[in-house]
């Protein structure tokens, strides 16, 4: 399975021009699925009663790429729901199905836990006959919760994951990848947002072992996930077996 990721930079606040930018950019690609950024319709944006999808803008658009393409889209977008809002990431497939998952651990580093509401449960989703954990951004520092087991074969990562702190976010997708004995795909924005952060180029396909699989051109990233080749592995080294069991709690 071909995975291909957009290093979009995103417009701020500006949902019109980061679709037809999105649209521009993979006009020629080709892939099972696309991964667009965290918030890849406003960036990385604490205004959510001004940014936040009311009436699924960033979702319609996916379901309209997704069968344009005829592949699956993934990406997070400002969403308003019930008078509350979330930090919401999406899965997209051709025929218009949808999944998604509320980013759990939200930022409080810049205040993202006093402006959305943090989901609860994690998801994973099954594409083509592989498993897929979806997660966004700040989850990557928690563990417990990306723990595998034996339900998932990839984790899909979405952030805006800032320059200054560029090396914790690549130290600990490739950790993420060797102690759940996965693939792991994180993909970064790049550019500046509207805070005047910086966000350089990092995103990276990580195998089981650690190893970078994943092959960059201008601002696509993409990897071919081996479905064989991870079975293998993992019947040769069965570490998760000695994995330590607990039950998550809130």
């Amino acid at each position: 399975m071909k995975i291909t990721g957009l290093n979009l930079d995103i417009i701020w606040k500006n949902k019109k021009g980061n679709f037809q930018l999105i649209e521009e950019q993979l006009a020629h690609e080709e892939a099972d699925i696309f991964l667009l950024p965290e918030m890849f319709s406003t960036g990385f944006c604490m205004d959510a009663s001004e940014v936040s999808d009311r009436n699924e803008e960033s979702l319609e658009f996916l379901k309209k790429i997704s069968k344009e393409k005829n592949a699956a889209f993934c990406g997070s977008a400002p969403v308003e729901h019930a008078g509350k809002y979330y930090n919401r990431i999406f899965f997209v497939q051709p025929d218009s199905t949808v999944s998604f998952y509320d980013k759990r651990h939200l930022f409080s580093f810049s205040g993202e836990d006093k402006v959305y509401t943090p989901g609860r449960d994690r998801v994973i989703i099954n594409y083509k006959g592989i498993r897929f954990l979806l997660q966004v951004c700040y989850d990557l520092r928690f563990p417990v919760f990306a723990r595998n087991n034996d339900d998932y074969d990839a984790i899909l990562y979405v952030a805006n994951w800032p320059e200054k702190r560029v090396g914790a976010w690549e130290h600990l997708l490739k950790a993420r990848a060797i102690e759940n004995l996965s693939y792991v795909f994180g993909l970064n924005r790049i550019g500046t947002d509207g805070n005047n952060l910086l966000y350089q180029e990092s995103s990276h396909c990580f195998f089981a072992d650690g190893t970078e699989v994943a092959k960059k051109s201008g601002n696509i990233v993409s990897a071919v996930l081996d479905m064989d080749e991870l079975k293998d592995f993992r019947k040769h080294f069965q570490f998760l077996n000695d994995r330590d069991q607990f039950s998550m709690q809130d």
